[in-house]
């Protein structure tokens, strides 16, 4: 079910680059590295659009914190994707290292991940039915981050066409010395640089 994984998902942290670095570890299973977690709130899982999934399949997308001791991976299910629902945002700045769901397919594979010390993000292809009767880790909040990331766009945009509608010729800002004004540039570039900055780490604004 997983003939080119590399190339089948994407995998974005929040400020890091994508990567497409996938290690199948079964047919049904792979897993990703991701160095320095502790410093990461949000991640993204996509599809590529290389190869879909089977009719009737999507892959529940876990992480795990590593076990420094050589033990078993802590895997934890955030969600999961589809040919339906491509990408999917997770929150997993806070999931506690301690906590474990032996309930999984990667907790049956036993996969202790000798050579990995970060932490792991895996996909596990199942059946839909199943994937979507499972219920994810606490806190790790998907469809809030995505429902927020989307109120936050739309009232950017909103906040732009408002400011927008009152945009001035300098012949008319010389017939009302007593008002101050804003270039419309530099409101573009708010707008654009708070969007960017937003996609990228949709809790930036918390710092």
């Amino acid at each position: 079910l997983l003939p080119q994984s590399s190339e089948m998902f994407g995998l974005i942290a929040s400020g890091r680059l994508v990567t497409t670095s996938w290690e199948q570890i079964s047919t049904t299973n792979c897993v990703a590295e991701l160095s320095d977690a502790d410093s990461v709130n949000h991640i993204v899982i996509f599809l590529t659009g290389q190869t879909p999934f089977p009719d009737g399949m999507g892959g529940a997308v876990y992480f795990a914190w590593p076990d420094l001791s050589g033990g078993l991976p802590n895997w934890q299910l955030l969600g999961h994707i589809s040919n339906q629902k491509p990408s999917a945002i997770f929150r997993i700045g806070k999931l506690k290292a301690g906590e474990i769901n032996t309930q999984n397919s990667f907790a049956l594979l036993g996969h202790k991940a000798f050579n990995h010390i970060n932490a792991l993000v895996g996909i596990s292809v199942e059946p839909l039915n199943i994937i979507e009767g499972q219920t994810p880790a606490a806190q790790t909040e998907a469809g809030n981050v995505s429902s927020f990331m989307e109120f936050s766009q739309k009232m950017l945009e909103n906040l732009f066409n408002y400011a927008s509608s009152f945009a001035v010729t300098p012949s008319d800002m010389r017939m009302k010395p007593g008002e101050s004004y804003v270039p419309l540039s530099s409101l573009q570039q708010w707008y654009t640089n708070f969007e960017r900055r937003l996609q990228q780490n949709p809790s930036f604004w918390k710092n």
